[in-house]
């Protein structure tokens, strides 16, 4: 499967952008799609993900703040991000796997597919 993703851009803090991961290729019911981050010289960091059956789960920061929701009939998975703040500034990337377990969803190394990442910036 082949994914994009954009919706990234320059917002200041307390706004709300919506970032979207478009598939490609492959059936993507079948997939479970996770967002990602990474901050200038750090690691890259779970941020969200939904499975096949639609169950979302958060990074702790994020819960409250960040939506992720899927529509299968366009292939698409989208982040909804309120509340932005400074610290959320990273490339933000959308992963995808067929056959990854529970236990390992928020664990980037586990997903097979990965987008080109997109910027958000969020200004103080």
């Amino acid at each position: 499967v082949q994914l994009q993703a954009s919706g990234g851009g320059l917002v200041r803090a307390g706004g709300s952008l919506r970032l979207s991961c478009a598939a490609s290729g492959r059936t993507f019911s079948n997939y479970v799609v996770g967002w990602f981050r990474q901050a200038p010289g750090k690691e890259r960091e779970f941020v969200a993900v939904i499975r096949r059956s639609g169950a979302t789960y958060y990074a702790d920061s994020e819960k409250g703040r960040f939506t992720i929701s899927r529509d299968n009939a366009k292939s698409t998975v989208y982040l909804q991000m309120n509340s932005l703040k400074p610290e959320d500034t990273a490339v933000y990337y959308c992963a995808a796997d067929q056959s990854i377990i529970l236990s390992s969803i928020t664990t980037a190394q586990y997903y097979d597919y990965w987008g080109q990442g997109t910027l958000v910036t969020v200004s103080s």
